[in-house]
């Protein structure tokens, strides 16, 4: 009986079977997302998704499968009214301080998150230097300042909170050099200049960062360090201003304040009343 051997048959290759793999990939969305997140780099947006990019074109990609679960706001849309009154420049002109006055805000808590600000005062100052050569002098006068803060404890406590903002700051206002004299050696003899009095309206920027607690009822106080940088300023005959009501001396980029706030707390009914009983 005759034996036969078992036929070897090799795989022929054809367009069909090369494109295969790419052609099954083609409708394969899992498969198709895996080897694009392998590729590119990621971040998460504020809805919790998962934003690749391609670092070769920049194209951004949204892999809707991978979704993080977004953190609720624990607090509602108005959490608080503050009313605030800065006690730093009193204080500080107790202690000799040429300048200053008083400093008054008014804040908005939305979400226990973002808070919108208002800042008004009255500033003066009156500085007469060690060799008593000219007095400077700035009347009452009112400024403004307009900005966010953004609190990093947004879901905790609104006792406690830890801020950072920006401000924008304006000032109209007046000030004069009188008392001046200036000595000859020479000729033996002292002059007394007239300045008049100028007028400058002044505009800066500020960076606030704040820490607040709460001390007893409706009252809470708070630290807040402030850098700051002129912006504007309008030009004046006889030199630039010394003091600037409402951002201080201007060769000074930090200062600060210490604020007792009074509030009006809306969140604790509304948190009660979203939070289930036991």
């Amino acid at each position: 009986m005759a034996m036969w051997g078992q036929r070897r048959i090799n795989p022929v290759e054809t367009p069909a079977t090369t494109t295969r793999p790419v052609n099954e990939l083609a409708n394969d969305t899992a498969r198709i997302n895996a080897r694009i997140r392998a590729s590119m780099a990621h971040y998460h947006d504020e809805n919790g998704n998962i934003i690749y990019i391609d670092t070769v074109t920049g194209r951004e990609w949204r892999d809707s499968t991978a979704m993080l679960q977004k953190i609720p706001m624990k607090y509602p849309l108005l959490s608080s009214v503050s009313v605030g009154v800065d006690i730093w420049n009193p204080v500080m002109r107790a202690f000799k301080q040429h300048y200053g006055l008083i400093d008054f805000s008014a804040k908005v808590n939305l979400h226990n998150r973002y808070q919108p600000v208002f800042e008004t005062g009255l500033g003066m100052a009156k500085n007469t230097p060690a060799d008593n050569n000219f007095t400077y002098k700035s009347p009452l006068s009112v400024y403004f300042r307009l900005g966010c803060d953004y609190n990093f404890l947004y879901n905790s406590s609104p006792d406690y909170q830890f801020t950072l903002g920006m401000r924008y700051g304006f000032s109209p206002f007046s000030y004069s050099i009188t008392d001046i004299s200036i000595n000859s050696d020479y000729w033996g003899e002292t002059a007394h200049p007239e300045i008049p009095t100028q007028h400058s309206t002044v505009g800066w920027w500020e960076l606030a960062i704040g820490l607040r607690v709460k001390l007893w009822g409706p009252i809470s106080a708070g630290w807040t360090l402030r850098y700051h940088q002129l912006l504007h300023e309008s030009k004046a005959a006889y030199g630039k201003p010394w003091y600037i009501p409402g951002y201080g001396s201007r060769q000074g980029a930090i200062t600060g304040s210490f604020t007792f706030y009074y509030t009006l707390d809306f969140s604790k009914k509304a948190v009660e009343a979203i939070t289930p009983e036991p």
